[in-house]
């Protein structure tokens, strides 16, 4: 199959910013990053003193303020890894299909991991994070390939306009399945409820223990990747031209990214949008060369979701909001917004 190129960032030659700029955003994101990792710590329904985040820290757990920021550790970790694995997973979609408007969220991948959850929940007593996670990427492996066959269909394969509309019209329909799958299982309708929200609370370092081997095979394949993107973006004859295995390289990105896709949807439930806003916001920063703005993105991805989880809980004390719908939220306008600037309409 080809791929129509898209304009803008997703066909040109790769560019860098200079050498400084980009260190100091480096900087920069790292700094942030830190900085939303320690609010995470010290912020919720019980705001803790900066002296009791660095006992806790230490080991520490005699006083109510300590025990509450040793049980927020692993929920920041996971945080910090899932929304790496989700902006990484995006850009390299985006730079697999050529396509300014791809994310796991808007191309149906995340509910396809979805569907498999509920239907290994309900048929198949499926109760494990670790089983959680070879049917996720089962299911979302299964969705973007049919995605992608469905919006090659027709003239001028598969532009960006036929993608998203493919995997929004494939997302509506797997929504519906998962309502009747869940409907009529009371036993499974609250569990499944508050984990298709999407959020990272009550995470475990079991959780991470679990999870975290998959989200490094996902980081390796994607990166190791990188240059080989950049020849992508050219085209597919140019690409070949300059020796790369076309389609080895995609299926190696793409496997790279539903690995990382499956493993985060089902450890923190389909988190949307966070594979669309941050790669494109790296582009502005250390522009399209797929070498800085895979691990640009990943970082971003940290920052983005981790910050999402504090003012989660902050807005609403003594309750919480989880990240799914903070970042749904944010990236809704921010979609709207790249489909008028690429104005997909005239591909």
């Amino acid at each position: 199959m080809t791929v129509t190129d898209t304009p803008r960032a997703s066909n040109a030659v790769p560019v860098r910013r200079p050498a400084r700029v980009r260190v100091i955003w480096f900087l920069a994101l790292a700094a942030v990053l830190l900085a939303v990792m320690t609010a995470s710590l010290a912020l919720g329904s019980r705001d803790v003193a900066w002296s009791d985040v660095w006992s806790a820290l230490g080991g520490a757990e005699h006083t109510l303020e300590e025990a509450a920021v040793a049980k927020r550790v692993p929920r920041t970790l996971l945080a910090v890894t899932v929304g790496a694995a989700l902006a990484l997973a995006g850009a390299v979609m985006q730079g697999v299909t050529r396509n300014p408007l791809a994310d796991p969220g808007i191309l149906g991948v995340n509910m396809g991991a979805s569907l498999a959850v509920v239907i290994a929940m309900a048929h198949f007593g499926l109760a494990s994070v670790s089983g959680y996670i070879w049917v996720a990427m089962t299911g979302a492996a299964l969705t973007a390939g049919f995605v992608y066959a469905v919006g090659s269909l027709g003239r001028g394969g598969a532009t960006p306009l036929k993608l998203a509309l493919a995997g929004a019209a494939i997302s509506a329909a797997l929504a519906s399945l998962v309502t009747a799958v869940v409907l009529p299982r009371n036993d499974i309708s609250d569990t499944f409820r508050l984990w298709q929200i999407g959020g990272v609370g009550g995470a475990s370092y079991a959780q991470l223990g679990t999870v975290l081997p998959f989200l490094a095979v996902g980081f390796v394949l994607c990166l190791a990747s990188a240059r080989a993107l950049n020849s992508l973006a050219l085209g597919d004859d140019l690409a070949a031209g300059l020796g790369e295995r076309v389609a080895l390289v995609r299926a190696t990105a793409a496997l790279g990214a539903v690995v990382l896709c499956g493993a985060s949807t089902a450890v923190a439930g389909p988190i949307a949008f966070v594979g669309l806003v941050v790669p494109h916001t790296c582009r502005l920063l250390v522009g399209v060369d797929h070498r800085l703005l895979l691990p640009f993105s990943a970082l971003g991805g940290a920052v983005l979701l981790t910050a999402a989880d504090v003012v989660g809980r902050i807005v609403a004390r003594p309750a919480e909001i989880d990240v799914g719908i903070l970042t749904a939220v944010i990236g809704a306008p921010f979609f709207i917004h790249i489909v008028r600037r690429q104005k997909v309409r005239s591909l």
